[in-house]
């Protein structure tokens, strides 16, 4: 929940363009919210404008666009140096922050005319490791699969049906929690979820996903709960009868993880969705664009991440070198 009588007036305006314009989702918005609370935070240390040290007990509310337009790629950078010192942040996260403060002052630039120049202009996204994603190996996916389907409590139905969709089409998350029993066409073997920046797009199901869908709705519970989640309308429903939330996911795989003797610490809901689109690629022949499509990414450049190949597969390709048994 983002209290806006903490901040000051322009990073409000900022988030209302974010949400009415950009039309970021409400995850987006409130992380856009938490970067730039503490960016402004630290600004008012660097500027010598606190007496405060700790960071989460400043308040900006009293900034003014002024301070704001004082800031300078310099201020940026210190600020970047000061998230890896004291915070000792990853490569990802100060990129997540540069993209958030590029954003924010290309508002405050070009949209709301409150600055004259933009300090952020060129800004560099720190130097990301290149790291082949984690997934599971087709016999593991099996397993996890099997120890699911067979487990005895009255929620099999609706886990076995979570781990399929997970599995076979690679959803984020929010997508799956976010299905309603009518994004679901049967007859054409397909459903609407909603990714990323509100974007629908649709998924196809297998055999598999459909009948276990299907199986799940003839025993989904009765009379759930009409509220602010439209819970009536959830295709997957909690103990307490209302829409399963992301906690509950993610404890229901970390559960069958374990079960299936697969370790819980390096696998996750993600790591099923890594574990989706690699086996899409490998077995399934899928090309890059299609593949892309499929995970609803905006950049190729994201997908391409999944076209590596296994250690065996680069063996095997050695080994089938014409070459690989000729001596002198």
């Amino acid at each position: 929940m983002i209290k806006r009588e903490e901040n000051p007036e322009f990073l409000n305006s900022f988030l209302d363009y974010s949400i009415t314009i950009l039309n970021k989702s409400p995850n987006s918005v409130k992380e856009y919210n938490y970067d730039l609370m503490m960016f402004l935070r630290f600004i008012k240390i660097h500027f010598n404008l606190t007496e405060e040290n700790e960071l989460k007990n400043i308040k900006i509310n009293d900034m003014t666009i002024d301070t704001v337009k004082r800031i300078t790629l310099d201020d940026i950078h210190a600020f970047l140096a000061y998230m890896a010192a004291e915070f000792h942040s990853k490569a990802t996260t100060r990129a997540r922050k540069v993209s958030t403060i590029r954003i924010f002052f290309n508002y405050l630039t070009r949209k709301a005319h409150l600055l004259d120049e933009n300090p952020a202009q060129d800004l560099e996204t720190p130097k990301l490791e290149k790291r082949l994603p984690k997934y599971l190996s087709l016999d593991d996916s099996r397993k996890l699969l099997d120890v699911t389907e067979n487990e005895d409590n009255r929620n099999e139905a609706r886990d076995y049906a979570i781990i399929t969709l997970f599995l076979n089409c690679g959803m984020r998350l929010s997508e799956l929690v976010g299905i309603n029993i009518s994004d679901v066409d049967f007859s054409e073997y397909k459903l609407n979820v909603v990714g990323k920046g509100n974007k629908e797009r649709t998924i196809y199901l297998n055999k598999a996903c459909v009948k276990a869908i299907t199986d799940y709705l003839n025993v989904r519970p009765k009379n759930v709960k009409h509220d602010k989640k439209n819970s009536d309308k959830a295709l997957f429903i909690s103990e307490r009868k209302t829409r399963i939330s992301n906690r509950t996911v993610e404890s229901i795989v970390d559960k069958q993880l374990k079960a299936a003797g697969l370790d819980s610490r390096k696998y996750s809901v993600h790591k099923l969705r890594h574990t989706a689109a690699t086996l899409m690629y490998q077995y399934g022949q899928v090309d890059i664009r299609a593949l892309q499509e499929i995970l609803g990414h905006e950049s190729i450049a994201t997908t391409e991440i999944y076209t590596h190949v296994s250690n065996d597969q680069a063996r095997d390709a050695i080994e089938r070198n014409p070459l690989s048994t000729y001596h002198t």
